[in-house]
């Protein structure tokens, strides 16, 4: 009963944040269109160059846009339901985690709903490359139907994932405080870098985007298996496994991160 208490408040602080951002549709609507923009022309810049040299390192336009869609559409999806994540710094300079750490409720589960985001925008940019990729190659054979249910769970597996990346970021603040920087390095940096094929990369940099910031997990692994048939089905296992035990560290890093934390007393 416990829990189901706690479901009904988050779904209740959604609904109030998302009451909130509609009272003004007119910003939410133009919003939703820039960042559609922004978001379009970055991967016009890369079509661009591969149309006129072609293929990168034997990857071609519609993987790597099946790559950059997955990449955008797996973030999106963490930044909708856990966009505080990103922003906790501002909570623990400013004494807000206080705040929640009086709610009759994990804190976490306090933080995540706060300025909740509609990304009509990004869902729109990634969700037409995605499309536009997926089409392009069934229309040359190179993948089947079976691709678009797997699409799906690729982006629920990488959302978790770069979801885990974000709160193990934000749970080091509990000792610096400021990780605006180091988010910069573990989400910013390393997402944009993995929206292409990590073979573009060093090898010691592709070691650290699988291992360290495993944010290859998301995209181009699983990729590997559903558009060039590498390994087997049980790259998707794997997938899914690091995605749980990705969570699971970063909760239980949290927790522990919980118990250092100082009030800032204002």
């Amino acid at each position: 009963m416990k829990r189901t208490s706690w479901f009904n408040l988050y779904k209740m602080l959604i609904r109030t944040s998302i009451r909130s951002r509609m009272q003004y549709k007119f910003n939410f609507i133009m919003a939703s269109v820039l960042a559609a923009l922004i978001q379009i022309s970055e991967f016009l810049m890369v079509a661009l160059v591969l149309h006129k040299f072609g293929a990168i390192k034997g990857w071609s336009l519609h993987e790597i846009g099946y790559l950059f869609a997955i990449m955008t559409l797996s973030k999106t999806l963490y930044r909708t339901f856990g966009n505080e994540v990103h922003h906790l710094e501002k909570y623990l300079v400013n004494g807000e985690l206080d705040q929640l750490l009086t709610r009759p409720m994990p804190v976490l589960l306090a933080l995540l709903p706060q300025n909740f985001r509609i990304m009509a925008g990004e869902v729109l940019q990634g969700g037409f490359i995605l499309c536009w990729s997926l089409a392009g190659m069934m229309h040359s054979g190179q993948i089947g139907w079976i691709a678009i249910p797997f699409s799906l769970f690729i982006i629920l597996t990488g959302a978790v994932i770069l979801f885990s990346i974000g709160l193990a970021t934000a749970t080091l603040g509990f000792w610096t405080t400021r990780i605006e920087e180091l988010q910069t390095i573990t989400e910013d940096a390393a997402r944009t870098a993995a929206q292409y094929p990590l073979t573009l990369y060093p090898k010691w940099m592709s070691g650290i985007l699988l291992t360290v910031i495993p944010v290859g997990f998301v995209n181009y692994i699983p990729s590997l298996y559903l558009l060039r048939g590498e390994g087997g089905a049980w790259i998707l296992v794997a997938v899914a496994a690091v995605a749980v035990l990705s969570l699971a560290a970063s909760l239980r890093f949290w927790q522990f991160g919980m118990t250092k934390y100082q009030s800032t007393g204002s």
